[in-house]
């Protein structure tokens, strides 16, 4: 079970969301504006948010800006169809998905589910720090940079999706398929050559010497870690 915060100023879509998502399993709590839903979620254990857009006294915008200064959960929009400019806006700051006015009971819960795998899968159901750091490796989350030594290194996103998630785990060997469903979050097809092949770019920016790696090690039979301390 868990804690799912719905946010809408319409009580008759607060009703029915919390007839589906209950359904599920989950406990559920209210709110009817955007100020509202920013205090029970500095109050309470929240797993993700249902967040309408357009509501009085603080809009869903301004309260998900307010969240995410203390707070990784999952966000999912709520909006009408005439809102196209807020879900872009509210993709660019912030929000993980959406969910367009009227909807079908089965979509909700469907992307219920997968934000809530998501969240727990990547981020073990707590906030990650924004920056990570190994060594001479930082990776800066927030501005989506890495550095060795200071030096500035360009990763591909996936690069830098694959790293990221070792660092979170430093320490914890990994499965090319462990690996390959925790950051592309889909079943795994041929994974071993595809991420041996990232792992190696991935070295060829980190590393000193890539045939001697100093963070990025292979467990031979097993997978990949990062090295916890240097």
């Amino acid at each position: 079970m868990y804690n799912i915060l719905i946010c809408d100023d319409e009580k008759d879509i607060l009703s029915a969301l919390e007839i589906y998502l209950t359904a599920e399993g989950h406990r559920i709590f209210k709110a009817s504006n955007g100020r509202e839903a920013v205090s029970l979620v500095s109050k309470e254990d929240i797993h993700l948010i249902l967040l309408d857009i357009m509501m009085p006294e603080m809009d869903g915008l301004s309260a998900m800006a307010k969240i995410r200064e203390f707070s990784n959960v999952p966000i999912i929009l709520l909006t009408a169809k005439s809102e196209d400019s807020d879900k872009v806006l509210g993709l660019n700051i912030g929000a993980d998905d959406y969910i367009t006015k009227p909807f079908n009971p089965l979509e909700v819960q469907a992307r219920v589910r997968s934000q809530l795998r998501r969240y727990l899968q990547l981020g073990s159901g707590t906030v990650q720090p924004s920056t990570l750091s190994i060594g001479g490796i930082e990776l800066d989350d927030n501005a989506k940079t890495v550095s060795v030594d200071g030096e500035n290194v360009n990763l591909t996103p996936k690069e830098y999706d694959i790293l990221r998630f070792l660092m979170q785990n430093a320490g914890t060997v990994f499965s090319p398929d462990e690996i390959y469903r925790r950051v592309w979050e889909e079943a795994p097809l041929n994974a071993a050559g595809a991420i041996a092949v990232h792992i190696r770019h991935i070295r060829e920016k980190i590393e000193i010497n890539p045939a001697e790696p100093r963070y990025l090690k292979v467990v031979w039979g097993k997978g990949y870690k990062m090295e916890a301390k240097q």
